[in-house]
């Protein structure tokens, strides 16, 4: 719609000033109704109107406010439109509105005659609820790029003159060294100088696991330091490091993200044609025929009002809302009209690994023992792994709890920084860590060797326990998928929606994960730049895309889609940049949302069609055709009290969208 004179509004300014200009529209149209011809001859209505006035003269007065403040917003759009040379449904409701209006002012001022105020008003009021309701369920990503900055922490400390000094990261130069302890944010890119830890950067790459950083390895701005102590050298600082990157990419994408066109838009162009030379030539004819001037008018009038039915007007936001209301009881949030519209044409669904397919923490996915039972390893090696803070240790605890492993207590604990640890469990020295751990305590693979490298091989990470020297067990750990995400990319298929994995994580691990959920084709080892890029290669080639992430490594990929759905649990870029958030972080609300977003815009093209075979119908009628032969005119009031009867219909289609079967409620 037409946004004359609100350019510089915030949307919720622009949500209460709608809200505003129909609540005038509807108050005033009421008394308006009640004192018209409708008022006196169909709902009876007796009081005479106040202060003596003629019942025209009293509804002209409260029409004014209507016209002058409600109704200003179509007459401003109206002429925007007609300035860039084209004809919305501003300029239809504009016509018909001033049309109905001056034409009773004249007959009021001439003091006899039909006057249809009320006709005027009331479809001014439907038709600014309709604008209203749409407004009001219209969402964005405005925030999202300062979601983003966010990421950025508050300050960083940097090593000045051999002091420690805090300054925001800003101010950070390249070649400055700073010191990040546990817990803290990377606030540029840098190369570790000194000190050994293990960084989470999931919220940047995608890449689930946390990374070892040692001397030599790059820190990405935005990470986190988990355990250990860093010494590193800014490299990219400002608007070159990966973050400030992301930001510009978010940016383009959503700059370049057309909305989506409505379909009472596309139909406006053609009803504004039919209303104004159905008008013109009803008047022409009238005339011709040798009729009144004041008849042929009010034929030619009634032609545009019942032309511009307000059913159109709420075609397109009763089924928004509705659709809107089903999804909301789903956990699905639908942020805007176009992306019910966009949701229900997707073709492909595009869906981030780590924290989207899967659960994006590490877990225990395969146990391999020798000479022990399970319960006996896990209660061994978690008796070691509880006095680790490292993200695969805490995996390990997790399982042994499940298992109902014995509880056991370690002493002489060793920690080994990127390796492992060991420690004396129940009279057993018992090390578990990786491969490096086992050269150095020379402790053989023996037979495991080989389960170790396939296990590796599909993208798990291994952990070797060994008891009193000698290999034991293989512990194999990885970002586990989500349980109904196999349910998930099923649903989507049935569908006829491609289902493609985009992920920053290894090949191998994308593998595995796509052939336990059915999953055909894998993008994987894709950078944070290159994920928009290769929405983009997909849409290039015709296809309709819906974008599923959770982290900020996502957030240029959502705004690039034509449908962007952010999981719930992720990061607030993602949900800010989205179109549709599914708050449960549920896999198979993905199906859903396409199901409802389908059945949406299926009755939003019933809603239009039965606006536009109105019109076929009450044209003619309205135009006076059988009023020669048969007498049957339609007066212009009776013309508005037929499209309250329309928006009626239209409502109560919507209504039955209340009645969709959705997809079960699958719980892994």
């Amino acid at each position: 719609m037409g946004r004359g004179g609100h350019s510089e509004m915030s949307m919720d300014s622009m949500v209460e000033d709608m809200r505003n200009r129909f609540l005038v529209a509807a108050v005033l149209s009421v008394p308006i109704l009640l004192w018209s011809a409708i008022g006196r001859q169909v709902l009876h209505f007796g009081v005479p109107a106040p202060l003596g006035m003629r019942d025209d003269v009293f509804q002209l007065i409260l029409s004014l406010p209507v016209i002058g403040y409600s109704g200003w917003i179509f007459f401003d759009g109206a002429v925007r439109a007609v300035t860039a040379r084209t004809l919305d449904m501003m300029v239809l409701v504009a016509v018909a509105i001033a049309a109905g209006w001056t034409y009773s002012v004249v007959v009021t001022f001439r003091g006899a005659g039909d006057v249809f105020y009320e006709a005027s008003t009331v479809l001014c009021a439907f038709v600014l609820l309709g604008h209203w309701l749409e407004m009001r369920a219209r969402g964005g990503a405005n925030d999202a790029v300062r979601a983003l900055l966010d990421l950025a922490p508050p300050k960083a400390i940097v090593i000045r003159h051999g002091e420690q000094v805090e300054v925001p990261p800003s101010e950070v130069q390249v070649g400055d060294v700073l010191l990040i302890k546990p817990g803290a944010k990377v606030p540029v890119d840098a190369v570790v100088e000194d000190g050994t830890s293990e960084v989470d950067e999931s919220v940047v790459t995608g890449e689930s696991m946390p990374v070892s950083k040692a001397p030599g390895a790059e820190l990405i701005g935005g990470s986190i330091n988990k355990n250990g102590t860093l010494r590193a050298r800014a490299t990219k600082v400002g608007s070159d490091t990966a973050l400030a990157q992301i930001v510009r990419l978010v940016q383009g994408a959503q700059s370049s993200k057309a909305p989506g066109q409505q379909l009472a838009d596309r139909a406006a162009f053609w009803l504004v044609l039919v209303a104004l030379v159905g008008g013109t030539l009803t008047l022409i004819v009238w005339l011709v025929a040798t009729r009144s001037f004041s008849q042929a008018i009010l034929f030619a009038i009634t032609v545009v009002v019942i032309t511009c039915p307000d059913a159109l007007g709420l075609a397109t936001p009763t089924a928004i809302m509705v659709g809107t209301g089903l999804g909301a009881k789903r956990g699905i949030l639908f942020k805007n009209a176009a992306a019910i519209e966009a949701s229900a044409r997707v073709q492909v669904v595009v869906m981030d690994k780590t924290g989207t397919l899967t659960k994006g923490e590490p877990e225990v996915t395969e146990l391999s023992a020798d000479g022990l039972s399970e319960r006996e390893l896990l209660a061994l090696a978690a008796a070691v792994e509880r006095d680790s803070e490292h993200p695969l240790a805490e995996a390990i605890v997790r399982r042994a709890e499940r298992a109902g492993a014995t509880q056991l207590s370690a002493t002489d604990f060793e920690n080994v920084p990127g390796q492992g640890a060991l420690a004396t469990v129940d009279g057993h020295r018992v090390a578990v860590g990786n491969a490096r751990l086992m050269a150095r305590e020379t402790i053989s693979l023996n037979g495991l060797a080989e389960k170790r490298d396939a296990m590796a091989a599909e993208g798990r990470t291994v952990v070797v326990v060994a008891v009193d020297g000698r290999a034991s067990a293989l512990i194999g750990i990885s970002d586990a998928p989500r349980p109904t995400a196999k349910a998930a990319v099923e649903a989507l298929q049935q569908q006829g929606v491609g289902v493609v994995m985009l992920t920053g994580d290894n090949r191998a691990t994308a593998d595995r994960i796509a052939r336990e959920l059915g999953i055909r084709e894998v993008m994987a080892e894709v950078l944070p730049a290159d994920k928009a890029s290769k929405i983009g290669e997909l849409q290039q080639a015709g296809k309709k895309v819906a974008m599923v992430g959770d982290g900020v490594n996502d957030a240029p990929a959502l705004a690039q889609a034509d449908v962007g759905i952010a999981i719930g649990a992720g990061t607030d870029v993602a949900i800010e940049t989205a179109d549709v958030v599914l708050m449960r972080s549920d896999p198979l609300d993905v199906p859903t949302a396409i199901t409802i977003g389908r059945a949406t815009l299926r009755k939003m093209r019933q809603n239009l069609g039965w606006a536009v075979g109105y019109n076929a119908i009450a044209i003619p009628i309205a135009a006076g055709i059988f009023e020669p032969r048969f007498g049957l005119v339609l007066r212009p009031e009776i013309a508005a009290l037929s499209m309250s009867g329309s928006s009626l219909l239209v409502a109560m289609n919507a209504l039955l969208l209340k009645r969709l079967r959705l997809p079960a409620e699958t719980r892994g």
